[in-house]
């Protein structure tokens, strides 16, 4: 299983099948700086600049290339994102795990993909 830590997207790449969203994916296996879990997640979709529906087609992309029980963490702006993606998530069998305030109105939520 790959982890991946939040200290260093810089060094990440585009995936060009997400279009305008930044999906993270390093070559190598990383820990979080901090020690914190918070900062552990195996793939990471940046919708700030996407608005409904997008934001949850985005997030569902990003979400059915993980195996079940990896860690998507999803950097998210605006009321309606911050209310939909984790419903629409959890109704799809996905978990929260968290959400964390970022700088900028930037809501960090993290979620663990289901089973099956």
């Amino acid at each position: 299983m790959r982890r991946h830590d939040l200290p260093n997207p810089i060094a990440d790449r585009r995936c060009p099948a997400t279009a305008n969203a930044t999906e993270v994916v390093k070559d190598q296996v990383m820990t979080a700086n901090t020690g914190l879990q918070e900062n552990v997640f195996d793939r990471s979709v940046d919708i700030t600049g996407e608005t409904c529906p997008m934001t949850f087609v985005r997030t569902r992309l990003a979400l059915d290339r993980m195996q079940p029980g990896e860690i998507l963490l999803v950097l998210l702006k605006g009321d309606e994102p911050r209310a939909n993606i984790p419903r629409t998530a959890t109704e799809q069998g996905h978990a929260v795990i968290d959400q964390q305030e970022a700088e900028g109105g930037v809501l960090r939520l993290r979620l663990r993909k289901g089973g099956a």
